[in-house]
């Protein structure tokens, strides 16, 4: 009678249950990550039930993402993978700021537009491009001022910056220079390089002479890559600036105009209730100076409000915790796609995220594709085993021996 399905015990005998006996009855020993909404996109297959990871990162109270791991562990490709599928999925918008040139074959593929910022290339970039929208609640023109003093500070600016008097000047200057753009705003109203230049040459004050003459050579020298107006098409869905061929002098301002060309792009999709995703590659380059750190720290801050989605790709974690206002960019991170990571990386990731050492061995000496995806409080192994027969893969693969063999077919 007892062992009839009647829920009638004739048989008086108990027993307590330790933990692990009682964990035979519960079936639902793995945690899953799988979200239903249209615009969710596929991270891997959970490595312990494989299951699909779908997951749609706008849901997260903070959308930053960072995407870490060593050489050769797939950094590129889960950018790459995340992109296709954003642009097959999503309405969004797609920048990406490419150092190692390696993102312009999926660009090119989905006729987006790459934008190849070099001394000899023909694509150009006005960093003096205004945008009539760029913010709320201060005047564009306050803003793009902020801007180019960044600007200044990097071209003249020694070891303690600009000056007080020099950027009165720099900031007197950048109101005249567009008095006539913001009178009638067409494009061939829009002031370069040189107006400025010429409007600091006509100051009396003896700083605007020497701001001018360290200008000189980014407007009339071997260096005016700068100087010319927009030719490209920036309002392209998918945006990829190359900035593998610029120069060390030139590195460090063509990052500071990538990221102007950035936010001038999030504040007309915001108008237009439209997300803007960007991707930094190698993102360590950015946080070695001040001035295109401190705007990165500020996109990881603010961005989120105006509707954008950054992620960061970087394999040095001793990178973003080099100072107290880096490290903000980590805490500022909700969504962190971690690959194969060395040994001092995974201490530091460990004390920062409270991995468990179970699950560090995820990232321990793992293959390509293999890893931890944090997605708010949620920590799971996941695997993405590409399938390598896909025109797909073949055109966002980045190991030099698969390159070359497309190369000789």
């Amino acid at each position: 009678m007892s062992c009839l399905p009647l829920g009638l015990n004739q048989i008086e005998i108990q027993r307590g249950l330790t933990t692990s006996s009682t964990a035979i009855f519960v079936p639902f020993t793995t945690q899953e990550l799988f979200q239903n909404g249209k615009e969710a996109l596929y991270y891997g297959i959970n490595a312990l039930s494989n299951n699909l990871i779908m997951v749609d990162r706008k849901l997260l109270k903070n959308p930053n993402g960072l995407i870490l791991g060593t050489p050769g562990s797939g950094k590129s490709f889960s950018a790459k993978r995340e992109i296709a599928n954003c642009f097959l999925l999503t309405n969004d918008d797609v920048i990406i700021c490419d150092p190692e040139a390696e993102y312009a074959p999926l660009v090119e593929r989905l006729h987006g537009q790459v934008i190849k910022i070099s001394p000899t290339s023909t694509n150009y970039i006005n960093p003096m491009d205004l945008n009539l929208d760029y913010s709320d609640d201060e005047s564009p023109l306050s803003l793009k001022s902020d801007f180019i003093l960044s600007l200044c500070e990097l071209i003249v600016g020694g070891k303690d910056g600009l000056q007080p008097v020099q950027k009165t000047i720099i900031d007197r200057c950048v109101r005249l220079v567009y008095q006539t753009y913001l009178n009638d705003p067409r494009p061939e109203n829009m002031p370069i390089l040189e107006d400025l230049y010429n409007l600091l040459r006509s100051q009396e004050e003896k700083e605007a002479q020497y701001i001018a003459t360290a200008l000189e050579i980014y407007v009339t020298g071997s260096l005016n890559v700068f100087n010319h107006q927009s030719n490209v098409d920036i309002n392209n869905r998918i945006v990829c600036y190359d900035i593998k061929e610029l120069g060390k002098q030139l590195k460090k301002i063509g990052m500071l105009v990538v990221q102007d060309q950035v936010w001038n792009r999030v504040t007309i999709n915001r108008a237009a209730h439209k997300s803007t995703r960007y991707y930094i590659d190698e993102m360590h380059l950015l946080l070695k100076e001040e001035q295109t750190a401190a705007y990165t720290v500020e996109i990881w801050k603010r961005f989120r409000k105006w509707g954008g989605i950054p992620t960061g790709i970087t394999q040095n974690v001793k990178d973003l915790l080099s100072s107290r206002e880096v490290e903000n960019i980590f805490e500022n991170s909700d969504f962190v796609y971690m690959l194969n990571q060395a040994g001092g990386d995974r201490q530091i990731l460990a004390k920062q995220l409270g991995i468990s050492t179970h699950q560090l061995s995820y990232v321990t000496h793992s293959g390509e594709g293999e890893g931890l995806l944090f997605y708010g409080s949620t920590i799971l192994p996941f695997v993405d085993h590409f399938p390598k027969s896909t025109e797909l893969y073949r055109i966002m693969t980045t190991k030099p021996q698969e390159l070359k063999k497309k190369e000789d077919e």
